[in-house]
């Protein structure tokens, strides 16, 4: 039975153990904390607490594993805390697990094109921010190790969307100046990336894009919402800066994920939002 270690068993990596397990693999969980662990206890596989970004820790687990899947997070940290998590913590996961097929959950977010063109893994990866410039920094890494690099979109799913958040708080703005493309992609679609990317053990050294097939406008977001829980659009302005992606623009695509046999289960924003996303928030 082949074995696999989820290194950050959060949002996306607890649904993708789930799948493993199911796909009968002896699973492993690693959670920053304490806490995350206890409210794992009643997984079907064993999830323990552990830093990564702690070398010592790492060395001192006995196991070893087929496959390492490292989707920890910072919890929309610092530059710094993304150097600890992302680039320390790949570094020490491969060091200690040589020899076990390695990926990487990295973020579209390394693309700093900001003129709505398309985008693929052949586009220049020139991240504007210091977060994005250690995620990279993190992929050259993992890739120079023969590992799998995936660039997740803005993650959704159940209890979960940026974009319905601000809507729903009042939030939402409609900047017909800066109205930029939203790349997004189902947390359970994220999970079944990387099961056919690990379960497979496709070429090494490859960088994948995971999002849907349809980047859409903000400005359609907000009002296909608005539309749908009958509720007033949002006032048009100015929209405030985001401090990881500036003002980055640009659809990404997926056909490279999908050549080798992805399909997504919500490939559209609309799609997630009524199969998942609202009935999840009771809405």
């Amino acid at each position: 039975m082949p074995r696999i270690l989820i290194a950050g068993c959060g949002y996306v990596g607890s649904r993708t153990a789930d799948l493993f397990h199911e796909g009968g693999w002896a699973v492993e969980g690693w959670t920053h904390s304490a806490v995350s662990s206890a409210q794992l206890l009643r997984k079907p596989y064993p999830v323990i607490p552990l830093d990564i970004a702690r070398r010592d820790q790492i060395n001192a687990r006995p196991e070893n594993f087929d496959i390492i899947i490292h989707c920890a997070s910072t919890q929309g940290g610092d530059a710094e805390q993304y150097r600890q998590v992302y680039l320390d913590g790949s570094r020490n996961l491969l060091d200690r697990f040589v020899g076990s097929t390695f990926l990487f959950t990295s973020s579209t977010s390394v693309y700093g094109q900001d003129d709505g063109e398309w985008v693929t893994e052949q586009s220049p990866a020139q991240p504007r921010h210091d977060t994005g410039r250690v995620l990279f920094e993190a992929e050259q890494l993992v890739l120079s190790r023969g590992g799998i690099v995936l660039r997740l979109a803005g993650i959704h799913g159940p209890k979960r969307s940026g974009l319905l958040k601000k809507f729903l708080n009042g939030q939402a703005i409609i900047d017909k100046d800066n109205d930029r493309f939203a790349n997004q992609v189902h947390r359970d679609d994220v999970a079944s990336a990387l099961f056919l990317l690990a379960d497979s053990r496709r070429e090494p050294a490859q960088v994948y894009n995971v999002v849907d097939d349809a980047p859409i406008r903000r400005s359609e977001c907000y009002l296909w919402l608005a539309e749908k829980l009958n509720r007033p659009a949002p006032p048009v302005g100015q929209s405030p800066v985001n401090p990881k992606r500036g003002r980055s623009n640009k659809r990404v695509r997926n056909d490279k994920l999908r050549g080798v046999g992805w399909v997504p289960q919500y490939p559209s924003f609309a799609d997630a939002m009524e199969r998942s996303i609202l009935p999840s928030f009771g809405l």
